[in-house]
């Protein structure tokens, strides 16, 4: 397992850290994980600690969570600024703490590779092995580019029928009263895209389905959503692979089929036999090594 090179280390906090791209299933493997542990939740994405947009940022949902505790999400208040590396680290230090207190063990989960990372690292230098900072065991959940690209359209259209539209034009609506409100989560996806169409169409909205050129502008819209959520689960995939090849000690776990079969009856099974058992042995092994 991955940990610092000081034997001080070992007698630090445990922490399980998961990584990986969009869309992956890291925050269901988290849910999945505490349910065989004792532990909670931390969360490390950096537009997710803020409260705010909690569709439009893909917060796991209150009842998804299955009383699991979490920890720096919609934390934050959007009007105190943007958090810095080092809010960051000393607000994830204290969580760490805070639940080592409890006898339970961290499990660190967002698409913010670099957050986990700074925090966790000394030093952090992804050309280089890590000199760690508790004892970490990383799990990375892994699809293959093309299966997640595939996938990203239809969690954009899931996201929006869930009503990230309404509260994206919520959003737009508050801040033609106070221009500089929540300002920080002006940053995540979805705000810009859907300001352009705003900006046109503002709220309240109407309909649009007897509008083409409305239409248009909505669907555009969406492909711009589609776009930069591409390009960031690209840019995450390269940050994972660097780690690898510096050194890091990921554990990686294949979760390619699973999202390949959506919703399919069989996808459960799979995702258990490929994902969760495995990652189970692994958090035990862990756990037990002194």
């Amino acid at each position: 397992m991955a940990s610092s090179s000081s034997a001080a280390a070992h007698r630090r906090p445990k922490v399980v850290a998961i990584i990986g791209a969009t869309g992956c299933g890291k925050s269901r493997l988290s849910i999945d994980l505490a349910s065989h542990f004792p532990s909670e939740v931390i969360n490390s994405d950096k537009m997710q600690v803020y409260r705010g947009l909690d569709i439009t940022t893909n917060k796991i949902p209150l009842a998804d969570r299955r009383g699991v505790p979490h920890h720096l999400l919609g934390s934050l208040d959007p009007d105190h600024g943007e958090m810095t590396p080092s809010q960051f680290c000393s607000l994830g230090d204290n969580a760490i703490s805070d639940v080592a207190s409890r006898g339970n063990f961290p499990i660190l989960v967002g698409g913010s590779t670099s957050s986990i990372l700074a925090l966790l690292a000394e030093r952090f230098d992804p050309q280089a092995t890590p000199d760690l900072r508790y004892d970490c065991c990383f799990l990375c959940v892994d699809v293959l580019l093309p299966v997640l690209k595939k996938d990203l359209p239809k969690r954009v259209d899931r996201m929006l029928r869930m009503g990230a539209f309404d509260e994206l034009a919520g959003y737009y609506d508050l801040r033609r009263t106070d221009p500089g409100a929540w300002a920080v989560l002006r940053r995540a996806i979805g705000v810009l895209e859907f300001d352009r169409y705003f900006e046109k169409y503002p709220p309240p909205r109407g309909e649009r389905q007897n509008d083409p050129v409305r239409e248009g502008a909505y669907q555009e819209a969406l492909r711009e959503i589609k776009k930069n959520a591409g390009q960031l689960m690209i840019r995450q995939v390269k940050k994972i692979r660097q780690l690898s090849e510096s050194g890091w000690e990921l554990h990686r776990l294949d979760a390619t089929e699973a999202v390949r079969l959506a919703t399919a009856p069989e996808e459960e099974d799979v995702w258990k036999s490929q994902v969760l058992e495995p990652s189970v042995e692994i958090v035990n092994q862990f756990l037990q090594e002194k």
